[in-house]
């Protein structure tokens, strides 16, 4: 399900079923404001001029609109998406600012300028923005975002605008975190929270990939998102017998979210060779067994999309997108806002939504 509390000028005319529209643009309004924001030389972003709470230090106003550097290509935001790691970095992230800083690492849109260095056949192409505000002050939370081209990545025309925007950090840590060392057809892999973010994307991406896949979950709710998703086992870690559920399974690989409170579990159901991907750092630092880790013959890697070996990163990239295009991913349960809301849409991330936030500009 996909609400819509503003209804873009960019998103695709025919929304997707089960969308609801609560707020529409009229057509005549659309194209006017559609050709103002062509020829204007500034643009509405959200932004902040120092770290600290939401409702303190976003918010909205006009800046100039960004020209393409060298090898750089400029993208007109449809949407722009929300993630834990925006707001942290926006609370406490970032040790200095220069002037301000427009959040938000993951958008979709069109690419309407390209700098010197990129094929100018790009102009026009839609696009899936990933890593944007990653040592760069134009994150995509604007009308117009500008990224290396190599960050703005090709959205085949089957897929919308709106799932484009969900994939960034969520799908492309989840296909790291199954993909870094090999293909793993055949395998037996756990997704760690099966309905979140980066689990969801995993459960559908192992699918794709050919792995038995088991998750885990903390609901009814939640285990019918990791179904939808195409998990083949689903177990409520809440039950008691959650180990029992999930031992002697042939686990070969864990996508793990929270390493702390996930440890002693995965011990219990590793074999030999098992290697626990842990991709978040939430809550207290893990206290490493280390004798029952040797023992257990476990090998964990902990990994931050800023800074993965680039090879794997962009094999991760690569099959990704070739799951895209083949349809193997879906759009998330996803709720859409307009940026004059941007503080409300942090803070529902913050509040740990069950749907994807979207902002649009």
């Amino acid at each position: 399900m996909i609400e819509f509390l503003f209804r873009p000028i960019q998103a695709e005319r025919v929304p997707p079923l089960g969308v609801r529209r609560i707020r529409t643009v009229p057509k005549a309004f659309a194209q006017d404001m559609h050709a103002t924001r062509c020829i204007t030389k500034a643009m509405r972003a959200a932004l902040y001029e120092k770290t600290g709470p939401a409702s303190e230090v976003l918010h909205v106003r006009e800046v100039d609109k960004p020209e393409p550097g060298h090898g750089q290509v400029r993208v007109n935001i449809a949407f722009s998406g929300i993630n834990p790691t925006d707001v942290k970095t926006r609370g406490r992230g970032l040790a200095s600012i220069n002037e301000f800083q427009i959040p938000h690492h993951d958008g979709s849109g069109v690419i309407d300028a390209v700098g010197e260095g990129v094929d100018p056949n790009r102009i026009g192409e839609r696009v899936w923005v990933m890593l944007a505000a990653n040592g760069n002050r134009y994150g995509t939370a604007a009308q117009y975002c500008v990224v290396n081209s190599e960050l703005a990545r090709h959205l085949p025309d089957s897929v919308s605008f709106e799932l484009g925007a969900t994939l960034g950090v969520p799908a492309v840590t989840a296909a790291y975190c199954l993909f870094s060392d090999g293909p793993i057809a055949g395998e037996n892999v756990l997704i760690s929270g099966g309905a979140g973010a980066v689990g969801r994307a995993a459960v559908e991406l192992a699918k794709w990939a050919g792995a038995r896949v088991f998750t885990t979950v903390s609901s009814e709710s939640k285990a019918q998102v990791a179904i939808g998703a195409g998990a083949d086992v689903v177990v409520n870690y809440t039950n008691p017998d959650t180990i029992d559920q999930l031992k002697d399974q042939g686990i070969s690989r864990i996508v793990e979210v929270n390493l702390a409170d996930n440890l002693e579990l995965d011990v219990a159901i590793s074999q030999p060779g098992m290697k626990i991907v842990s991709y978040a750092a939430d809550g207290e630092d893990p206290v490493l067994p280390r004798r029952a880790l040797m023992v257990a013959g476990i090998t964990i890697e902990f990994m931050l999309l800023y800074n993965v070996e680039a090879h794997k990163l962009w094999k991760a990239v690569e099959l990704l997108e070739l799951a895209l295009a083949e349809g193997a991913l879906t759009p998330p349960p996803i709720t859409v806002m307009p940026i004059a809301e941007i503080v409300s849409a942090h803070l529902q991330v913050e509040a740990s939504s069950a749907s994807r936030v979207l902002v649009t500009p």
